[in-house]
């Protein structure tokens, strides 16, 4: 039974009110021991019918993304010494991981790991290469039990998702690892992902772990907007369904199935303004969707937005473990035997420092044996940098990485041969990482294939301006979270902020080499082969004629370097903001 998320504190209980008289042979013996005897013949039964909370500790991580070597940002906190500045810890990887995980669950009779979403895809090149088959292996390694989708398991489509679960080689690269690819350990869970020709779940909407004899659900499911920034082909035959009414209606069957204690496993998430073990100004879609959930959840786990939090909302603790690695959380649960309910928790995150935590040897290995291949085609030069290419886009919405991506996949299809392209776009989201310039400025294909993980194909189509203005204004699908086209030299565009949706863009300000972009007249344009299918939202693309399809976008940045170097951030001043 819950009490305000405290433990009950258990009590003797005399059963009997009043007590009958004593006999002859009682009465001669002192009162002292008389009345210990009565307590002791009266708390013992009480004390068998009241058994001990189990503890469990529940092991948590989001937003993986294939970083099997530690994120070079680290995690930024505030500096112990000095909470007014920032420091940067050096954190993540699956070997330090690995180790800390191990180390979170000694001495725990009962432990669980789980995760909520987003372990693969827009992942770094060692990952990426061989199409995450060595982070699903990794985390199974490391004793990862359940985890829910998240919409970047979803970023190679429905098929390739169940093979990351059930294994096998990739139907188009085939077997490139040092092994066959067996599938994930853990269990995937989407409680909210319908198979629209079957109306079930894509995965089990739950799992049901028991500890002690106490069952625990673990509902797993993705954000409802996955639609709207995953790849339309892929996943043409499922619905994303609404988060909360997917966990609430589980409930009655979950009762059903004697099951009190629940966990919800979550992609979505908050915006915290404060430290990763706080909740300083929680914002975001989580807030709400926790707050519409059945009061039988207990637990909430979430993702999505790469913060780090842990929270009080509605009741329930929710946490998040930043991204790529850097933090696990731990959630310390007591389960009450007479109830089977959760009823007391305390959520921690840990960073995972990669400076003091030792590596695991398991790890190790095989991450080495992926690197052995890998490392002929990541150790290629593409050319150098002579300043960091940074993809923070400025107020405006441009970001100097963008304006050089935008560039290469313009200079690889210009030619009328490879698509007589005259305008290119890319989304932001497609860009994944910074090129730093580290030491002489040198860049790998590595580091070109960390900013364009997602290896889409450039595809190059003829769109009238009035199709071009329909696009951009498009940017606005979501207006919590636009979507800023980055766009080539000679093109420019002005948005007004004031206006509303259809009228931001302003038909003046949008031009191509100082000229105006006529409604009527016709422009070949290049985006890549997630736009040209409506990918976050851009549906105006799938308009376009004469479409020629070419090289993956990070084969024409790759070429853009080696063609182009060293490069440097440009002037900018390709997208400008009104009001």
């Amino acid at each position: 039974m819950k009490k305000n998320g405290l433990l009950r504190r258990y009590a003797p209980r005399n059963d009997r009110e009043t007590a009958s008289q004593p006999s002859t042979a009682m009465r001669v013996l002192p009162r002292s021991i008389l009345a210990l005897s009565i307590i002791t013949a009266l708390a013992a039964p009480s004390l068998a019918q009241t058994p001990a909370p189990v503890d469990l500790r529940i092991l948590a991580i989001n937003d993986f993304h294939g970083y099997l070597k530690p994120f070079a940002g680290g995690i930024r906190i505030d500096d112990p010494a000095d909470k007014t500045r920032k420091i940067i810890v050096p954190a993540g990887g699956a070997e330090h991981m690995a180790t800390l995980v191990k180390e979170l669950r000694a001495g725990r009779k009962n432990s669980i790991f789980v995760a909520a979403g987003d372990l693969i895809g827009a992942s770094p090149f060692l990952s990426a290469l061989f199409h995450d088959e060595p982070t699903i292996e990794a985390l199974s390694l490391m004793g990862l039990d359940v985890a829910s989708v998240g919409n970047h398991e979803f970023d190679e489509g429905e098929a390739e998702l169940l093979r990351m679960q059930n294994g096998g080689c990739h139907p188009v690269d085939g077997c490139q690892g040092p092994h066959r690819f067996e599938g994930a350990k853990f269990r995937y869970l989407a409680a909210s992902t319908i198979v629209k020709s079957t109306g079930k779940s894509l995965f089990p909407p739950y799992a049901i772990r028991e500890f002690d004899g106490i069952p625990v659900a673990f509902i797993g499911l993705t954000l409802k907007g996955t639609e709207g920034i995953v790849s339309p082909v892929g996943i043409a035959n499922l619905e994303f369904r609404d988060e909360a009414d997917s966990v609430n209606a589980l409930i009655p069957e979950l009762r059903g199935r004697g099951v009190e204690a629940i966990v919800v496993l979550i992609h979505e998430g908050g915006l915290p303004t404060g430290e990763y073990d706080g909740c300083a100004g929680i914002s975001g879609p989580i807030v709400d969707i926790v707050k519409k959930f059945d009061k039988a959840v207990d637990l909430v786990v979430s993702g999505h937005t790469h913060r780090a939090y842990l929270c009080e909302i509605d009741g329930r603790l929710v946490t998040s473990a930043d991204k790529y690695g850097t933090l696990v959380t731990t959630i310390d649960v007591k389960l009450d035997p007479a109830t089977r309910d959760i009823v007391a928790r305390r959520g921690e995150n840990h960073i995972v420092r990669s400076e003091t935590i030792a590596k695991s040897p398991e790890q190790t290995a095989l991450i080495e044996s992926y690197e052995i291949r890998s490392a002929p085609i990541a150790s290629r030069p593409a050319g150098a940098v002579t300043e960091t290419l940074s993809r923070q886009p400025g107020s405006a919405g441009e970001s100097p990485l963008g304006d050089i991506i935008a560039d290469a996949q313009l200079a690889a299809t210009a030619s009328e041969k490879t698509g007589g392209a005259a305008i290119a776009f890319t989304n932001p989201g497609g860009i994944r990482a910074d090129i730093v310039r580290r030491g002489d400025g040198a860049v790998s294909y590595a580091d070109v294939f960390a900013a364009q993980p997602f290896r889409n194909q450039l595809v190059t189509m003829t769109l009238t301006g009035q199709q071009i203005k329909e696009a951009l204004e498009q940017q606005w699908a979501d207006p919590k979270r636009p979507r800023i086209l980055q766009v080539s030299k000679g093109f420019s565009f002005a948005w007004d902020g004031s206006k509303g949706d259809g009228e931001r863009i302003v038909a003046d300000r949008m031009t191509l080499n100082g000229v105006k972009i006529e409604p009527a007249a016709r422009y070949r344009v290049t985006v890549n082969n997630y736009l040209s299918v409506g990918g976050d939202g851009f549906t105006a693309f799938t308009e376009g004629t004469g479409q020629l399809t070419g090289i993956y976008d990070v084969d024409a940045l790759y070429d853009y370097f080696r063609t182009n170097s060293p490069i440097g951030p440009g002037a900018g001043g390709r997208i400008a903001r009104m009001n």
